[in-house]
C-alpha cells in the first residue's frame, strides 16, 4: 500500500519516491532506447520517426521490454512509497476514481513531470549515440489515427492499474501485470507513435532537447482520453459487480 499519511510529511515522502522512481523508470527506459539505436547502427532523431520503419523488429521488442521491465522493476521497489504511479494518465485515474485527494495527485503529478525532465537529462547526457528520446507521429499516419492509438493503449494501461492495483488481493503482484501491459502498449505504439501513454514521458525529453513537434498534444489528450475511458468502465463494471 502506498504511504497513506496526509501531513506534510506524508506528502512529502510520497513526492520525493515518486520523483525518484519516475526517473529510474524513464532512465532506465531511455537507456533501452539509446542501446536498441546504437546498436542498430542507426541514427534515429526519435523513436517514432527512427525506429519505426527502419530499425526492425528487434529494436522495437528491445524498447518495448525496456519500457515494461524497467516499469516493473520500478514499480515494485516504489510501490509501498508513492503507489509507484510514474504517469500523470494514471494519477488521474486515481484522483477521478476518489483514491488520493487533489493536493496528492498534484504533488505526485509534479514529481513525475520533474522525474521525467531528470531522465531525459541522464540519459541523453550520459550515452554517446546521437539519440534523443522523443515521441512524434509517423509520418504515415494522421493526427486523428495517432490519438486514438494513444488513447485505446492509454486506458489498457490505466485500466489494468485500476484492476490490479486497486484490488486488495495479490495485489503485490501487481507490478508484473502493470509492466506487461506497459509491454504490450509499446509492442504496438512504437513503431505509430513512439509509444507514449505517458505525458510526462514525453513532455521530459521536449523539455531537455528544446524541440516540440507540432502534434505534441496528441500525448497529453490521448491518454487523458485514455484514462478517462478506463475510469468509466471500471466504475461500470463495478457497477454491475453489485
Amino acid at each position: 500500500m502506498p504511504w497513506k499519511g496526509r501531513g506534510a510529511k506524508g506528502h512529502m515522502i510520497t513526492t520525493l519516491s515518486e520523483l525518484f522512481g519516475t526517473t529510474l523508470f524513464l532512465f532506465c527506459a531511455f537507456a533501452g532506447i539509446q542501446a536498441a539505436g546504437s546498436s542498430s547502427g542507426l541514427a534515429f532523431s526519435s523513436i517514432a520517426a527512427g525506429p519505426g520503419p527502419d530499425a526492425g523488429l528487434q529494436a522495437l521488442v528491445y524498447i518495448s521490454l525496456s519500457f515494461g521491465l524497467s516499469l516493473m522493476v520500478n514499480a515494485w521497489i516504489f510501490c509501498r512509497t508513492s503507489g509507484a504511479y510514474f504517469n500523470p494518465a494514471v494519477t488521474l485515474a486515481l484522483l477521478l476514481s476518489g483514491d488520493i485527494g487533489s493536493v496528492r495527485a498534484a504533488c505526485l503529478f509534479v514529481a513525475q513531470i520533474a522525474g521525467s525532465i531528470a531522465a531525459s537529462e541522464l540519459a541523453l547526457g550520459l550515452f554517446p549515440a546521437n539519440i534523443d528520446v522523443r515521441t512524434v507521429l509517423n509520418n504515415k499516419i494522421s493526427i486523428v489515427r495517432g490519438l486514438f492509438i494513444e488513447a485505446i493503449l492509454s486506458a489498457e494501461l490505466v485500466f489494468t492499474v485500476l484492476v490490479l492495483a486497486k484490488e486488495k488481493t495479490r495485489a503485490y503482484l501487481a507490478p508484473a501485470g502493470v509492466g506487461a501491459a506497459l509491454f504490450v502498449g509499446e509492442l504496438v505504439g512504437v513503431h505509430w507513435t513512439g509509444g507514449s501513454l505517458n505525458p510526462a514521458r514525453s513532455f521530459g525529453p521536449c523539455v531537455v532537447t528544446n524541440m516540440w513537434d507540432r502534434t505534441h498534444w496528441v500525448y497529453w489528450a490521448g491518454p487523458t482520453l485514455g484514462c478517462m475511458l478506463a475510469v468509466t468502465f471500471h466504475r461500470f463494471i463495478k457497477a454491475l459487480e453489485n
